[in-house]
């Protein structure tokens, strides 16, 4: 389970310990809000909506073996941590002066999580990031869920100065050009980045986890996108050759793009071993429309996506990411209560499930491409 923000905390990790659950993902970030989240929340507006970290300090070890020491009492361990604050690493997704000072902070950041037992940071080298979707009540039975649909908003609209991933950093400077990067120059800050740290995350335990593009497209907001293909994640690893050069392996995101076949690219990328973690995602289309789904009512044959996980001997943390809203007093728990128990099903009776049947690709093809 991910809990993040305000979900952090003792109440939600009794629900996950009673669900089950050993292992949880943790977001330490707990942003302001910067603009009425209400228009978003409606269905009117394309967001998500997030706030403002400017003035967010970097998290310290006492902050991390914190939060680990709180899951523990619970019999919990922090399997990842997700999302550095924008904050902390802005200069370094837009080549600013300051990337140089902030990579310093990210190095001492790794070094701390490796410390207090935190074993692997997911991060999305991004400038738009998560951004377009609709909440609206799409999902099976009107359950709310996220709808992303190039047509009914305007995906190039220029990033406000001062944000990145809808979250403000800095206050906006008036008159100042909107944001914009190739995708050449975007690759270029990434291997400058991962050169940067991949090695101290090497020395400190960690491995580095990059989630890919959500939503897959070209460009938004003006930007180019970084992982918006599935071979797109081959060029990310081959930047440097290491175990702590990781993928966050989102199922969603990767059905959302307009090539490869989910079913071969997750066989491929487990049997490569870079795989730190899986978020456990099932969604309806591909860019330009697609919605979020329950895990169960998607494009996606979850089972199928557990049975090839088990063949390729993945031993690795799988969480829900992104569940719809189930109508309840409590929309976000019954949510994801469902899809845990789906989930545990599943994995529990991963050596029931029978041969993987869409794994189609000659295996010569994939040991090669890994």
């Amino acid at each position: 389970m991910t809990l993040s923000g305000e979900r952090l905390n003792r109440d939600n990790a009794r629900f996950a310990q009673q669900l089950g659950i050993k292992d949880v993902v943790v977001h330490l970030g707990r942003y302001p809000r910067v603009e009425d989240s209400e228009p978003y929340l409606s269905g009117g507006q394309p967001g998500p909506i997030l706030g403002d970290c400017s003035r967010h300090a970097r998290w310290t070890y006492d902050d991390m073996k914190d939060v680990v020491d709180m899951l523990g009492e619970h019999g919990l361990t922090v399997a990842a941590m997700e999302n550095f604050a924008p904050n902390f690493w802005s200069d370094i997704l837009l080549d600013g002066p300051n990337k140089r000072q902030q990579m310093y902070g990210l190095k001492r950041l790794v070094e701390d999580a490796g410390r207090a037992g935190i074993k692997v940071i997911g991060y999305n080298f991004s400038i738009a990031g998560v951004w377009g979707w609709r909440r609206l009540p799409v999902g099976r039975g009107g359950a709310v869920t996220s709808v992303f649909d190039t047509a009914s908003f305007d995906a190039q609209a220029p990033i406000p100065d001062g944000m990145v991933w809808n979250m403000r950093y800095r206050p906006a400077v008036p008159g100042a050009a909107p944001v914009s990067v190739s995708e050449s120059e975007l690759w270029q800050r990434l291997e400058w980045f991962l050169k940067e740290l991949v090695p101290v995350a090497e020395a400190a335990g960690v491995k580095l986890a990059a989630h890919p593009d959500d939503p897959p497209m070209e460009t938004l907001r003006g930007t180019a996108r970084l992982v918006n293909q599935p071979a797109k994640y081959d060029r990310l690893l081959s930047v440097i050759d290491s175990p702590s050069n990781a993928l966050e392996y989102c199922i969603g995101s990767l059905q959302e793009m307009t090539t490869g076949n989910i079913y071969d690219t997750t066989r491929r990328f487990a049997r490569s071993g870079r795989i730190a973690y899986v978020h456990f995602r099932n969604v309806k289309g591909k860019v330009p429309r697609y919605e979020e789904t329950f895990v169960d009512n998607g494009d996606v044959d979850m089972a199928e996506i557990v049975r090839i996980l088990r063949d390729e001997s993945f031993d690795g943390v799988m969480v829900p990411d992104h569940v719809p809203d189930v109508h309840s007093n409590a929309p976000w728990h019954a949510g994801m209560a469902y899809t845990i128990g789906y989930m545990r099903a599943l994995v529990g009776h991963a050596d029931l499930l029978g041969p993987a049947t869409y794994a189609s690709s000659d295996d010569a093809t994939i040991s090669q491409a890994v």
